[in-house]
């Protein structure tokens, strides 16, 4: 928010470029005058002209004093610093109401990273918040690379040329282009950041140790055992030689730069190590060394510093507190972890948080044979996040399947968008803690563990419980094709094994193929065991394969290891085994690559038939969401967000939304009026605290009416008597109020009531908003009742929502059938419900004020629905923002 000084902090931020490093971007200050003088002294002749249409020399004293000083109204100025140097700038001046010119010039040493995009994306916010819609530029024709970060932005340009100079206008209110070239620029930029950790062409060990088993010694081992590509450094002030080699005092003393410094000193002593690896230029941290924010709030505030220091000087920080990260690239080797050995090489990337967890995986994934291409550990997680390694391996062409183990969210909203995008390219399979950290609890409604289930499945991510299943699942995607359907063939030679595996068919939802267990029995040889597969596999009604094989005595499994390998290596279906009870990719069930690396058409297989089923049906689960259709947003041009904000704002000065930091209910009129920008109506309601005021309010609805209280947890308990329904005269009126009152007067309530007009009767239904503190701004539909409310029978979906996630949140709930005919009842206008949950959707995401929002009831009928009221509830936004101009969030 503006300090007192109408200074807008807020607008300040840490931002990746195109090639992944970062600066800091502000608003500029009057104080900022000789680093402005500096900053056009190292600009060239050609910079200069295309930015002034001239080669202005020197700035005069009139001109350095205006650009520095502006009102962050009608006109903004944003730096980019680099370090304690000023590397561009931009501004805009009002020139109307709602229109202003801008413009921007970057340093010639800096130009090419993208810094002009940046700068625009945080000018056209800074202008939307002082209500300007549109910019105008004047360009010189040869400045090809200005007109093009204009026209690349996703917004229509309108070219005009006169007396020597390009007009450039357009709107900059956000389109559905405009936001997806913001989201390619940052998926890019946070590829690239995380490109350059994983594989630098150098590494140092800042706090490197003659002694082993310290973790600077471990470190440096590590390095240098696994075989990295290029030089590897020690640092260490105390000493001259460590381990065979030169020891430097620090890492500024390293001839030739470092691109990785992976630092173990105490955590006394990291901010300087991390402001001397800025003055290096060293291009990313590893910080292992503890003592930060699982502390306590002094090691939160230490962390935080350490963090916005390496930022702004260009790098980015996994950890602290961190096992590391490896990468098993053949021209990398890099292993910067305290992790013993370099995994196998494979085609699955890792991302933890817990070291010490870390180290056990990496254990498992060795004992199976399962391969890994890259693994982050990010401990606290301080700025390197599971979203930004997502954003690496969408593109990364070595990993085919994506593994997380995450004890929380950093940016839930981002997540669910980030994992989307990814799970329609790679499988993502994660361990996800059940319920929030201590620092989340209580923040307000949860979804619950259903509802959590339901918001990984619409992101196409696997949840698993245990980090065995989560590998149970990952030799299947690494190694295996996705099924093309839900029908299971059985072949084994155990009939007990076999009839589990079919009862564990039924529990995950598979079908099990007609003529299936097929059961060759313990005698069977090999080639009984080749012509059971084919079989099986030649069907076209089968989509997968399980084969149970429990060798007789002092029989040979090689031949069958042999013939179920080359059986079904190319059949383009996926086969799970129970092969001897192996665990994994047992040797036998290999195929190798070209450089001996395990490859696809490998088997896995699994101690039970249970194990092997429950890991193929979450496969195919997965399988099925990505046939599904991906769905669309919603068309926004009905909806009024400018109309809606009003009405925030409004609320917003009249009670100080920011002292109420868990939300503050809004009037019944204000919610109607803030859902009546999108087109939801709410049927009016009179509120009356007296019989005269009940009989009038009566007389201007109109007979017949519904009494009810005023009460938020009467509102709707027809059971206790404080609904009255289809009222008809004065009279029964009377009646109605004083029986209403009795029951509010003997529970204590408020004895205000609701008078509302009397509407055709339908299934009752309530819309839910809410801001979970595991996953962010969710939707959730169900039916009203006590008995839905004690099943928990709410259906969840992560904001935004598409029309497909609609259509399908109407249809969740296990109640749904009440909407849709049951016992000859007359079906309700599910795609109208639809249609209100996209609205509520578009609601929720253009206003992340909006702490929780109820529409209950709604009545559901066959011609439409009618929400009967509206509860909203608005405060300061809790779940991270994932909208607006790109920046690295704390």
């Amino acid at each position: 928010m503006s300090t007192q000084d109408g200074y807008p902090e807020h607008r300040a931020a840490d931002v990746l470029l195109s090639d992944g490093g970062t600066v800091h971007i502000r608003p500029i200050r009057a104080t900022d005058a000789d680093q402005v003088v500096a900053l056009h002294s190292r600009f060239s002749e050609r910079t200069r002209y295309l930015r002034y249409f001239s080669p202005y020399p020197r700035i005069p004293e009139r001109d350095l004093k205006r650009f520095v000083t502006v009102d962050h109204v009608d006109r903004e100025a944003f730096v980019v610093e680099l370090g304690d140097e000023l590397i561009a700038i931009g501004r805009f001046d009002r020139i109307s109401a709602d229109e202003a010119e801008v413009a921007f010039v970057v340093e010639d040493t800096h130009q090419g990273r993208g810094i002009g995009s940046v700068l625009l994306e945080h000018l056209a916010a800074a202008a939307e918040e002082s209500h300007i819609r549109r910019f105008v530029a004047e360009v010189l024709p040869t400045n090809h690379t200005m007109m093009r970060v204009f026209s690349d932005a996703g917004y229509t340009v309108a070219r005009s040329y006169d007396d020597g100079v390009v007009h450039l206008e357009w709107d900059i209110v956000e389109t559905p282009q405009s936001v997806g070239v913001l989201r390619r620029r940052e998926q890019r930029s946070e590829s690239a950041s995380i490109a350059r950790l994983l594989s630098p062409r150098s590494v140092a060990v800042i706090g490197a140790s003659s002694t082993e088993a310290v973790a600077g010694r471990v470190l440096l081992d590590n390095l240098r055992e696994a075989g990295f590509g290029g030089p590897v450094y020690a640092v260490n002030p105390h000493r001259s030689e460590i381990a065979g080699m030169v020891s430097f005092p620090t890492v500024t003393d390293i001839p030739g730069g470092v691109d990785l410094a992976v630092v173990a000193v105490p955590a006394a002593a990291v901010a300087e190590v991390v402001r001397q690896c800025g003055r290096a230029g060293v291009r990313g941290l590893v910080i292992v060394s503890g003592g930060f924010g699982e502390t306590g709030p002094h090691g939160r505030q230490a962390e935080r510093e350490l963090v916005l220091s390496a930022r702004s000087h260009g790098m980015r920080v996994v950890g602290p507190n961190c096992l590391g990260i490896l990468n098993t690239d053949p021209d990398v080797r890099l292993n910067a972890s305290l992790a013993p050995t370099l995994p196998l090489r494979g085609r699955i990337g890792f991302f933890c948080q817990s070291g010490a967890l870390g180290i056990a995986l990496l254990d498992q994934a060795e004992q199976r044979g399962i391969g890994l291409s890259t693994v982050v550990s990010a401990g606290n997680r301080a700025d390197v996040s599971g979203n930004d390694l997502m954003q690496f391996w969408i593109d990364d062409p070595s990993t085919d399947v994506v593994l997380l183990y995450l004890e929380s969210f950093g940016n839930p909203r981002k997540f669910a968008r980030v994992a989307r995008r990814l799970a329609r390219r790679k499988p993502v399979v994660a361990v996800k803690s059940s319920t929030p950290p201590p620092s989340l609890a209580g923040r307000g409604p949860t979804v619950g563990e259903r509802g959590v289930e339901a918001l990984f499945a619409q992101s196409g991510v696997i949840r698993v419980t245990t980090v065995s299943q989560q590998f149970d699942v990952a030799q299947i995607l690494a190694y295996q094709p996705l099924p093309t359907g839900r029908t299971v063939a059985i072949v084994g030679n155990s009939a007990a094994l076999g009839v589990l595996a079919a009862d564990a068919c039924a529990a995950v939802s598979l079908r099990v193929a007609q003529g299936s267990p097929i059961d060759i029995g313990p005698d069977a040889s090999a080639d009984d065991f080749a012509v059971a597969l084919r079989s099986a596999v030649d069907d076209p009604q089968v989509h997968a394969l399980v084969a149970v094989f429990v060798p007789a005595i002092a029989t040979s499994a090689e031949a069958y290891a042999r013939v179920l390998r080359g059986t079904v290596g190319d059949c383009g279906k996926p086969v799970v085994s129970t092969f001897l009870a192996a665990e994994g990719v047992p040797e036998r069930l290999r195929q190798r690559g070209e450089a001996g690396y395990t490859d696809r058409g490998s088997v896995p297989s699994y101690p039970s038939p249970e194990e092997a089923v429950h890991a193929l049906g979450l496969v195919a689960n997965y399988a099925d969401w990505r046939r599904a259709p991906v769905g669309s947003l919603p068309d926004r041009s009905d909806v009024d967000t400018a109309g809606a904000r009003v009405v925030v704002r409004k609320w917003d000065a009249r009670h100080r939304l920011s002292e109420h930091p868990d939300g503050k209910q809004i009037d019944d009129q204000a919610a109607a009026e803030l859902l009546a920008a999108y087109r939801i109506g709410v049927l009016p309601s009179i509120r009356c605290g007296t019989l005269d005021e009940v009989l009038a309010a009566a007389d201007s609805v109109g007979y017949p009416v519904v009494l009810k209280a005023a009460d938020d947890e009467l509102r709707h308990r027809i059971d206790l008597g404080t609904v009255r329904l289809d009222i008809g005269g004065p009279g029964e009126l009377s009646a109605a109020y004083g029986r209403v009152r009795d029951v509010l007067s003997a529970s204590g309530s408020d004895s205000a009531v609701l008078v509302q007009t009397m509407v055709d009767p339908g299934v009752a239904c309530v819309v839910e908003v809410a801001d979970d503190p595991s996953f962010g701004l969710v939707l959730g539909f169900g039916l009203a009742g006590v008995a839905t409310e004690l099943l928990g029978d709410m259906a969840w979906r992560a904001i935004p929502v598409t029309d497909v996630d609609a259509a399908d949140l109407v249809r969740a709930p296990l109640a749904a059938p009440m909407l849709l005919g049951h016992r000859g009842a007359t079906p309700a206008d599910v795609d109208a419900l639809a249609d209100l949950l996209l609205r509520l959707g578009m609601l929720a995401d253009d206003v992340p004020e909006i702490r929780h929002l109820a529409l209950r009831p709604v009545l559901a009928r066959a011609h439409g629905f009618a929400v009967l009221h509206a509860t909203v509830r608005l405060g300061p936004p809790v779940s991270r923002p994932d909208h607006g101009p790109r920046r690295l969030l704390l």
